[in-house]
């Protein structure tokens, strides 16, 4: 609203005049623009402003000569493996051996983007997802950091980067349903636009069934802008529950008389056709998690959400961090292939399967 000054009034008595130039003469005395005794201005000061506090976490360092890789190190029955040193590990950039840093096995922070898709076949069980993050977020160290977002025909950030567990409980509540799966999207934008601090993994973690409504990105774009941005993708997906409550209804329908099966044809095509997206969605998710180092979750119901997400989060807090400088100094901006190794017998390593070069 715009407030516009009171119109002055266009008669004034004498006294009324003789206060007003008293008044401004008092005014203008006590601010200095009357001119004094001496008529040499006195110098401007100088105000002295403190340099502004710099958080250590806002400041981005890259070291283009240097290439980290998360790794994951499990046994044969799936318990992750610890103790490993950096001679235990072979690194291989398209199939030339690399040289590990000395501080290979530093500690290294994680920047963690949790996305939920609130399209319709997640919206009734939202308060579980949230009652799940909150619980993982609980597990993450002290320095690393999470963002939240949402997507279904619309991909939202509800919370910027934050160490707070009261903003991220905050921002849980503000998750609200939608309609269709803009998933593949979403990945390429969390990868692209959501960038964790130059000193700090980054990791994407998606509660999602993985079908796209194929509006907007492709999966082959997604994958790229997540080994562009060196982001390990970590699917919980709701195919299993969706699997079973699909075959139950298609077996429901299959038993009736052929009547019935003849009049619910159409119906019944649908649920073929489903399952079939289900399964080929599967087969996507699996491909983009194990080429950036990341990991499918299955479960086969919403009550064990707080499960898989306490099982994330301790994943990340003991990956071990390898460090090289690639023989390959070209900096070409072409696609190059990582492999990792390690010497301990019965074990299974997870990694990226390789990055992206800078471009000059």
């Amino acid at each position: 609203m715009l407030f516009r000054p009171a119109k002055a009034s266009s008669t004034r008595s004498p006294a009324a005049t003789f206060l007003v130039t008293c008044s401004i003469l008092f005014v203008l005395s006590h601010t200095g623009l009357v001119l004094a005794q001496n008529p040499k201005p006195s110098p401007t000061p100088v105000v002295k402003t403190e340099a502004p506090e710099i958080d250590p976490d806002d400041v981005i360092s890259v070291n283009t000569a240097e290439v980290l890789l998360p790794v994951t190190v499990r046994d044969n029955s799936g318990r992750l493996v610890e103790g490993l040193t950096r001679n235990d590990f072979r690194v291989f950039e398209d199939d030339l051996q690399q040289t590990l840093s000395d501080l290979s096995l530093r500690q290294v922070p994680v920047d963690v983007v949790l996305m939920v898709d609130a399209s319709s076949s997640v919206s009734d069980n939202l308060d579980d997802f949230s009652k799940a993050a909150e619980g993982f977020a609980s597990h993450l160290a002290s320095d690393d950091r999470i963002s939240l977002i949402q997507f279904d025909d619309r991909i939202l950030l509800l919370q910027d980067w934050t160490r707070s567990m009261l903003q991220l409980h905050r921002a849980l509540h503000r998750v609200a349903p939608g309609m269709f799966t803009r998933f593949h999207d979403a990945v390429l934008l969390a990868s692209r636009d959501q960038l964790p601090r130059g000193s700090a993994r980054h990791a994407i973690i998606v509660l999602t069934d993985g079908i796209d409504s194929g509006r907007g990105s492709t999966f082959e774009m997604a994958l790229r802008g997540a080994l562009q941005s060196q982001t390990a993708v970590y699917v919980i997906s709701n195919t299993e529950i969706e699997r079973a409550k699909k075959e139950r209804e298609l077996a429901s329908f299959l038993e009736a008389p052929s009547s019935a099966v003849k009049f619910n044809e159409l119906h019944i095509q649908d649920l073929r056709m489903g399952l079939e997206a289900l399964s080929a969605s599967e087969r996507n998710m699996e491909q983009l998690t194990s080429a950036t180092g990341g990991r499918l979750y299955r479960p086969k119901s919403f009550s064990d959400l707080e499960s898989v997400y306490r099982e994330v989060a301790d994943e990340l807090r003991h990956q071990y961090a390898l460090y090289y400088e690639p023989s390959n100094r070209k900096h070409d901006g072409q696609f190059r292939r990582v492999r990792v190794e390690t010497i301990k017998p019965d074990s299974k390593v997870s990694a990226r399967v390789g990055y992206y070069a800078p471009a000059r």
